[in-house]
């Protein structure tokens, strides 16, 4: 696989449901797209629901087919069985968001210093300093930091 397919999404845009809206079937995902979106059948080559996240990645014919879905939709509403309505924003799809682990730091080491090291892979959204749980004495940090950021190409281990 070359570096290119690795590093982003070809021909793919990602719904991006409301984090609280309930949960959506297969089926219904499907109809929404047909009717909604009015995607032809002979358009879609993959289509990937990531339901705790809320996403739905569908993954187009050709990229003028998905620039031209985002140019004209940006952003719908979803009608939920009960009645409630959610609003899906409608955009490419990059490799996504992913949290980064870093382990064993000293506290030394400063946020900076990890987002400028994360730069070349994503932008650094935020950064949390771990702690110990309640059930011990101590709930301080434990060098464990998670880097939430949004990647644009892979990153090693």
């Amino acid at each position: 696989m070359d570096t290119a397919t690795m590093n982003h999404r070809l021909n793919t845009i990602v719904c991006v449901f409301e984090k609280q809206s309930p949960r959506i079937s297969a089926l219904d995902i499907h109809e929404w797209i047909y009717e909604t979106l009015r995607i032809p059948e002979q358009e879609v080559r993959m289509i990937q629901i990531e339901g705790t996240r809320r996403q739905v990645y569908i993954k187009l014919s050709t990229n003028d087919y998905a620039k031209e879905i985002v140019k004209n939709t940006g952003q719908v509403t979803y009608k939920h069985d009960n009645g409630e309505i959610s609003i899906v924003r409608i955009d490419f799809a990059g490799m996504g968001t992913r949290r980064i682990r870093i382990a064993d730091l000293p506290p030394e080491v400063t946020d900076q210093t990890i987002s400028r090291a994360l730069t070349p892979y994503g932008e650094v959204l935020n950064i949390n300093h771990e702690t110990w749980s309640n059930i011990y004495r101590y709930k301080v940090p434990n060098g464990i930091r998670t880097a939430l950021t949004s990647i644009r190409k892979h990153v090693p281990s």
